[in-house]
């Protein structure tokens, strides 16, 4: 089934925030952000932009009737700046006027004199400072310590990755309109529709009840959109709260970028020991996260790298200590892998360090290691229907490896001033949000008089093809034709209490919720089709109902018009909860995911050793979908999450200077992939395997794994450079620019000798 939504958006039909209609009297919002990264305000002049024609108010931290306090996991995230700034952007006061373009230039007429204070964009300076967003947590098994006194080979190393600028297509937005008796409903850009609400609420001081946020659909947001919605929510939603009026805020690109959270960058220490065979025996490492001026989510974020800090490979011992560290930069959020990628990438510098120095090929250790079936991971959960090694030989055969290594090292022979250079990466991610409590889900369907369906589940279209899902979930229980089948808006009143669109579960989650729903309404009207039939072995098939094998005339429309006339129930509100699932932070122990997804990628790269430019010549991957439910979606998701990975390992440089001011403010200095740096061969194959139960229809989640794919395109690169210049002391430093490449092609000649340096 292709993507409901397809029709539309080639279109150009399909509704999002900035496209819905105005209500009549609707103002326009726009912060003042701080100029400065970490200060004390000393005053605010507002009378320039106060005497601008068409400016309605200025709100600031005094107008706020609540809590000024937006912080999700810890309360440590004002809404608007009251006495301290805490990065460059941070909002201190929200222009409302007439117009977009007034409010804009209102803004800009504000004045801020603000006694500046250190500023930290360093999360190891941080860290030793004592800045922490949280105390540090360690996860381990076994004695890593004493392990590496048995332990053949010792290698230790540094790896840096870097941040990540999530370039949705939709920037961030709201819009908030005033209803009767103080209440307002919010159309906000969100993939936490609750989130949002329970951010606003506190913000105004009223009850969740009173906020209705509705969301159609997104374009895009990748984690972006998960908590960083909830700013630009509140912020219109205190404009209306103040004036009775509706008011909208659309951010510009520039001020997207400027003042939201990007992915976490890491830095991070590895000690890696192997026994001669090439098993890793012991590993240890420090993370330091830069999480930004406040949590958002960033010890949410912090434990998905503890959890995958062994990526898919069996490490009897091991310890890993991750710290968030407090910065003066827009807060970190949540993106694409949340986590789990920043954590793999260690791993994989260890491996790397290890067989460089070995004089062994990386993929050698890799291939030793893999997880097997009944392996325990470091944090308790063990390895079940495992495919970490089904995915590597089909890879490894499909594509044949050695040949394809072969070649590469020919043509190096031949070749002076380019170098292919080939890696593998194997994955392995575990499906659930971290916290037990968040993995629920509800759906509300209603069977209308006429035979047509409505569906409302806690789902955020996102680009994704949940939509789509939830549509194929409700056509194959009901039995139904999917036209029959409307996809309401995400809307709070209708599913209260939503987890975020995020973590790769929503399908799972809200399509079980929603089969849950529809199997009751099924059984409801079986019972009418029984009764009217005089039949006890009756079923629904395509529209009609079978007696035994059988057809019967009685066809759905006409049993859904029986049922309503004997005063049956059509409609149902299911909610499910993920079964199994636990864990215990006290001993970092526990079975926190309903299960893991594998797969693996070669990936082939080509260096031009004179220029430092390079191409990624293929990534060809077996890949763990389970047993997918929609291979369109499914493969157009992988592919998608490919090539944000390859853009967050090669490309996407984010650079603040020392003020903590953002240097890649826009994309004529923040280069993210287009079409031209997809892959030229992008091979997705889908494992055999019986998937899941805790997925729903057996189809495993595909959002986030893939993207951890990019991270060998890293290492292919890497190789290559190490083929033109083996002495070359590349460091383990992501993303690995054209300026990196070239750099470290010629890293030798760079260093005067003595006798040129006298």
């Amino acid at each position: 089934m292709k993507n409901i939504d397809s029709f539309t958006h080639v279109r150009g039909e399909s509704l999002y925030l900035d496209d819905l209609p105005v209500v009549n009297g609707t103002l326009y919002a726009c912060v003042f952000g701080s100029q400065v990264a970490h200060g004390r305000i000393r005053s605010l002049d507002l009378a320039d932009a106060l005497n601008l024609p068409g400016v309605v108010r200025i709100l600031t931290a005094r107008d706020i009737p609540g809590e000024n306090q937006i912080g999700g996991i810890i309360p440590d995230e004002v809404l608007l700046a009251d006495q301290t700034v805490d990065f460059w952007g941070m909002p201190v006061a929200l222009v409302v006027a007439e117009t977009d373009e007034i409010a804009r230039r209102a803004a800009a007429l504000i004045r801020a004199e603000i006694d500046p204070l250190p500023v930290v964009t360093d999360p190891r300076e941080a860290c030793a400072l004592g800045q922490l967003i949280v105390p540090p947590r360690t996860f381990q098994t076994g004695d890593a310590e004493a392990a590496f006194a048995d332990c053949d080979y010792i290698f230790e190393g540094r790896a840096d990755s870097g941040g990540q600028e999530h370039l949705y297509l939709e920037t961030q937005g709201a819009y908030a309109v005033p209803l009767e008796n103080g209440n307002i409903r919010l159309f906000s850009s969100t993939q936490g529709p609750t989130a949002v609400q329970r951010a606003v609420a506190r913000v105004l001081g009223v009850g969740m009840h009173k906020i209705e946020i509705d969301v159609t659909r997104l374009g895009g947001g990748f984690g972006g959109k998960e908590d960083g919605a909830n700013l630009w929510a509140a912020l219109v939603a205190l404009a209306t709260h103040c004036l009775r009026r509706p008011v909208k805020y659309v951010l510009h690109r520039m001020e997207d970028l400027r003042m939201t959270g990007k992915r976490h960058p890491y830095t991070s220490d590895f000690k890696i020991g192997l026994t001669k065979d090439l098993k890793i025996r012991a590993y240890t490492a420090s993370l330091y996260q830069d999480a930004g001026a406040s949590a958002d989510l960033s010890p949410a974020v912090l434990e998905r790298s503890l959890f995958h800090a062994n990526n898919t490979y069996f490490i009897p011992n091991l310890r890993v200590t991750a710290y968030s560290c407090r910065t003066n930069l827009p807060s970190n959020t949540a993106f694409r892998g949340f986590g789990g990628p920043q954590g793999m990438f260690v791993i994989e510098a260890a491996i790397a360090k290890a067989a460089e120095e070995l004089g062994v090929s990386a993929i050698a250790i890799q291939r030793a290691n893999l997880l097997r079936e009944g392996d325990a991971f470091h944090y308790g959960q063990v390895a079940e229907g495992c495919e970490a090694e089904a995915c590597w030989t089909d890879a490894a055969t499909r594509y044949d490896l050695p040949e394809l290594q072969r070649e590469v090292d020919a043509f190096n022979r031949q070749n002076r001033l380019k170098k292919k250079g080939l890696a593998v990466m194997p994955i392995c991610f575990g499906i659930s949000f971290t916290k037990k409590w968040m993995n629920q889900a509800r759906a509300l369907v209603h069977l209308y008089a006429d035979g047509s369906v409505g569906v409302s589940t806690g789902a955020v279209e996102m680009g994704q093809g949940v939509n789509t899902k939830m549509v194929q979930v409700a056509a194959r229980c009901l039995s139904v034709r999917p036209e029959r089948i409307k996809i309401e808006p995400t809307n709070t009143t209708r599913i209260a209490n939503t987890s975020p669109t995020a973590a790769s579960a929503t399908s799972d989650l809200n399509g079980k919720a929603l089969q849950l729903a529809c199997q009751a309404l099924t059984e409801r009207l079986l019972g009418v089709a029984r009764a009217r039939l005089q039949a006890e072995e009756v079923s629904i098939r395509n529209e009609v109902v079978w007696v035994g094998d059988k057809p019967s005339d009685l066809g759905w429309n006409d049993l859904i018009l029986e049922a309503y006339q004997q005063r049956v129930c059509l409609s149902e509100h299911a909610h499910y909860a993920t079964p199994g699932i636990h864990y215990d932070p006290t001993v970092e122990k526990g079975h926190p995911f309903a299960y893991h997804v594998y797969g693996t990628a070669l990936v082939g790269t080509t260096v031009d050793c004179l220029r430092g430019t390079y191409t990624v010549d293929y990534v060809r991957v077996t890949h763990d979908f389970g047993q997918s439910m929609n291979t369109i979606v499914d493969r157009g998701q992988a592919e998608g999450a490919i090539v944000q990975g390859i853009g967050w390992m090669t490309m996407e440089d984010l650079r603040y200077n020392a003020d903590g001011r953002l240097l890649s403010n826009a994309l004529s200095t923040y280069k993210i992939p287009d079409i031209y740096s997809v892959p030229p061969v992008l091979d997705i194959q889908f494992l055999e395997t019986a998937g899941s139960d805790y997925a729903i229809f057996r189809s495993k989640a595909v959002g986030e794994p893939p993207l951890m794919y990019g991270i060998g395109a890293y290492f292919a690169l890497r190789n290559a450079v190490r083929a033109f210049n083996p002495s070359s002391g590349l460091p383990f430093d992501a993303p690995m620019t054209p300026e990196k490449v070239l750099l470290s092609l010629y890293a030798d000649a760079l260093v005067p000798t003595p006798e040129v340096a006298s």
